[in-house]
């Protein structure tokens, strides 16, 4: 049997997928903000504190700015897919060009692959040594996934 291609999304799923991806942008901004919020309160307390404390304080902190790190770079992916979405290329793989399962964009609004060069990417990239988290720029988008 012949290998099908994924059926591209239509605009009404398009239209879907769009608002998902502005309504996580929103949500990850708003929880960012609140996060840096409390880090900076946190340390406003900190003048206060013995020095058990303190450092309970800083390692709170540097997890809490962790967890920015990580919505950050989820908000510059989904910022770079709605770039797609207005250019006109979003649910085309960047590997192979054709389209992405509309269950798989669905899943993970702002993937750059299909299933299967995601699949051959992460065996490849599993023989390599590890690159760092915050890697994950692509020549063609300016992001990876």
């Amino acid at each position: 049997m012949k290998n099908q291609r994924p059926p591209r999304p239509g605009s009404g799923e398009k239209r879907k997928l769009r608002q998902l991806l502005e309504s996580r942008r929103k949500q990850l901004t708003v929880e960012m903000q609140g996060m840096m919020r409390d880090v900076r309160a946190g340390r406003a307390d900190e003048r206060a504190a013995d020095e058990q404390d303190v450092a309970e304080s800083y390692q709170r902190s540097d997890v809490d700015l962790a967890v920015v790190q990580m919505k950050a770079e989820t908000v510059a992916r989904i910022d770079a897919a709605l770039r797609r979405v207005d250019a006109g290329t979003y649910g085309r793989c960047v590997e192979c060009e054709e389209p992405i399962a509309f269950e798989r964009l669905r899943a993970l609004p702002f993937a750059l692959r299909c299933t299967s060069c995601e699949q051959s990417r992460e065996r490849v990239t599993r023989t390599r040594p590890e690159r760092p988290a915050s890697a994950w720029q692509d020549g063609r988008t300016g992001f990876q996934d």
